[in-house]
């Protein structure tokens, strides 16, 4: 007897082989054939909306795993949302400008051993360069199972979207909210462009540190130490930062006096070969305030600022040289008490003088076009 035909036991169409590399494709295909989303959209038309901005990956290259979890976790929301009754658009987008993609048609040409191409050319050819990856991460992204209306993205290089960005600055500026600055930014000297934070890769880096003594004016043989990791920035540098509850100590090294946070004057002694230093007295956030201090190479003053969020006791000797052309908390001190924004570097990366302040106050001639780098 075949005894498997006398068990009550449920039938069932599906394959006993899951052969998902095969049936998967299949299954894309009948949803985009039924047109399921569009499908979906006409059930739920009129019903409370559920709408999730794409926040668009660059069209510079195929899909990384980082973009196939970005639109997988948009994707699952949307598609609950839906089921939970909602209408729920996904409308996906592209970012088609920006540095990658100039910085890679750029370096297509250089091989392709054009080095002559104008402004216009690179443009038109970056516009090649973003819609062949649209075309490409549409794919692939559908491949994913990702519902969405893929025949009508949005994207940064439509006349239409553009025109709709200038319409909406326009009213920004006529609201008020549009003011000219300056502020540090992230700078390609290469490409001779700004960086945003999320396009700097840093490296392992072993940095040249310096003390530098800051004489006090009216107090001669007395200065201030700071020490740096960016010497570079130096000629930029405007104020002078210290911690208001931190103790300072006014130590005496040969004929010279030199001021340091107490809790690190040891560890500068002996970086600095103090040997045999002595305290004449302590000092705190008060008596600092009303120093002065003469810029060690450029002829001009700066005074001493409270930086109390930023000033430690876990290295350097308790002061931080403030150039607020140079650096955040270095600009944030900058704006507060009404210093100029100041840096002294051209889009080459070598010393320059600016507007900023006058001339015989700025490096001396003989730093002009050196590279800081």
């Amino acid at each position: 007897m075949d005894y498997k035909n006398t068990l009550n036991l449920p039938r069932t169409d599906f394959s006993m082989k899951a052969d998902l590399v095969t049936r998967e494709p299949e299954r894309l295909r009948q949803w985009e054939a039924a047109g399921l989303y569009q499908r979906i959209q006409q059930a739920r038309a009129g019903a409370d909306k559920f709408v999730l901005h794409d926040g668009p990956p660059f069209a510079n290259g195929d899909v990384h795993i980082g973009n196939a979890l970005n639109k997988i976790l948009k994707d699952i929301i949307v598609k609950y949302k839906a089921l939970r009754g909602f209408s729920a658009p996904y409308v996906p987008g592209w970012d088609c400008h920006g540095l990658p993609i100039e910085f890679k048609v750029s370096q297509d040409m250089r091989k392709a051993g054009d080095t002559s191409a104008d402004a216009a050319t690179i443009r038109k050819a970056c516009d090649a360069y973003a819609r062949k990856f649209i075309d490409i991460q549409r794919t692939q992204f559908k491949r994913l199972g990702i519902l969405g209306d893929w025949e009508n993205p949005y994207l940064t290089l439509n006349k239409e979207y553009e025109a709709d960005e200038l319409r909406l600055f326009a009213d920004i500026v006529e609201h008020g909210f549009v003011y000219r600055g300056k502020k540090p930014v992230y700078w390609s000297i290469p490409c001779r462009t700004a960086l945003a934070e999320a396009e700097v890769e840093y490296q392992d880096h072993v940095s040249q540190s310096i003390f530098v003594k800051f004489p006090v004016v009216g107090r001669p043989g007395v200065s201030i130490v700071i020490w740096t990791t960016t010497p570079w920035t130096l000629p930029a540098n405007l104020a002078v930062a210290y911690n208001s509850t931190f103790s300072y100590s006014l130590a005496q090294v040969g004929e010279e006096q030199f001021i340091v946070s107490a809790m690190l004057l040891s560890m500068v002694a002996e970086k600095c070969g103090w040997n045999g230093y002595q305290i004449v007295r302590s000092l705190d956030g008060e008596h600092l305030k009303q120093l002065e201090y003469q810029h060690p190479f450029c002829n001009r003053t700066g005074k001493l600022f409270v930086g109390d969020g930023f000033v430690t006791n876990d290295t350097g000797t308790g002061f931080v040289h403030i150039a607020p052309g140079h650096g955040l908390d270095d600009y944030n001190l900058g704006r507060q008490n009404g210093l100029p924004i100041y840096s002294p570097v051209n889009d080459d990366g070598a010393f320059t003088h600016t507007n900023d302040l006058p001339i015989e106050q700025q490096m001396p001639k003989e730093m002009l076009g050196r590279s800081i780098l």
